[in-house]
């Protein structure tokens, strides 16, 4: 296996602690996920799924535990270093598209890059590639509300693969989509992911669509387990 892109070490997590109300949502979590490895992350609503992602992609932290990327330990790194490696090499999908809806297809997907420093020209030309390879080229210049649920969604996920980013954490990526579409969707997603070679963990209560994937393990009582 490839050195991982992604290990998390006796990750912990609980909400309102030291009060009646206490929840321990995450208890002493291990994952490793190599390059080119899509993980199925497999939980009900509820269980802690997203707070794990949330912690794995350095939006939020752990009360114990350490998160490594690419080999860099940013467990009590600044909120810059954090930020840097987000932007950098970690991409974000999530069950609602959140495209800015003032912006076209092309535009949402070559503005992360300008963030990231990167030329308009080489910026755009990344987008018509992605979107080609989702098969959409053809709405790139169109604005979200006059695409469909599954077009939204696939130009999430080139916004999200328009960095080049070693890790992909997606949580229930085509949960708002109907069966048909999801299952279409998924397959473009999968393609990117693919044809990048980039680690991945995708959350998702679809066990057909987990069954795609290299690995599957469940998020139960706050512990992983291997399905």
């Amino acid at each position: 296996m490839n050195d991982p892109i992604l290990r998390l070490s006796g990750i912990s997590k609980a909400y309102n602690p030291g009060k009646p109300n206490e929840v321990h949502v995450l208890r002493g979590i291990d994952l490793e996920v190599a390059a080119g490895e899509v993980v199925a992350l497999v939980a009900p609503s509820g269980a802690g799924k997203s707070t794990l992602l949330h912690i794995a992609g350095l939006l939020d932290t752990a009360d114990s535990g350490t998160v490594e990327i690419a080999g860099d330990d940013f467990t009590g790194q600044s909120d810059r270093k954090r930020t840097g490696v987000r932007r950098a090499d970690v991409g974000f999908i999530y069950q609602f598209h959140h495209l800015l809806p003032e912006f076209t297809a092309l535009e949402n997907i070559v503005l992360p890059q300008l963030a990231n420093g990167v030329a308009r020209s080489a910026a755009e030309a990344r987008g018509r590639e992605l979107l080609a390879e989702v098969g959409i080229s053809e709405r790139a210049d169109h604005r979200p509300a006059a695409m469909s649920g599954g077009e939204q969604q696939r130009v999430a996920f080139c916004r999200a693969l328009a960095n080049e980013p070693r890790l992909l954490l997606a949580d229930e990526p085509t949960g708002n989509l109907d069966p048909t579409t999801s299952d279409q969707v998924f397959g473009a997603l999968m393609t990117l992911v693919r044809s990048t070679g980039l680690a991945a963990v995708i959350a998702t209560h679809n066990l057909e669509l987990a069954a795609r994937m290299d690995r599957q393990i469940r998020l139960e009582a706050g512990q992983l387990v291997p399905v």
